[in-house]
């Protein structure tokens, strides 16, 4: 898969995880398309390790799709727990 078409592909990916996660994680385009390309890539490997499935060169694949939306999730789920206080001043 081009590096293009994986930029695309995590933006997507970040977006619909984005809009199926409850809450406000904070964040533009650009963090989104950085943890939607860290997401896919988790979703990848975890796809990869389970059921041997390159999602790399997979693109139209719904199970691709899945898994990359699925690690995109928990890497914004991370991403909320970390960035959860920031921006509250201590008084």
């Amino acid at each position: 898969m081009g590096f293009l078409v994986f930029l695309i592909f995590g933006l997507i990916a970040g977006a619909l995880a984005k809009l199926i996660l409850p809450g406000k994680q904070g964040g533009g385009w650009l963090v989104t398309l950085i943890l939607g390309v860290v997401g896919a890539m988790l979703g990848g490997w975890i796809a990869g390790g389970i059921f041997n499935l390159d999602i790399y060169n997979s693109f139209f694949e719904p199970l691709a799709w899945v898994f990359a939306i699925g690690g995109a999730i928990i890497v914004l789920l991370i991403w909320g727990l970390v960035t959860k206080n920031r921006g509250r001043s201590r008084a």
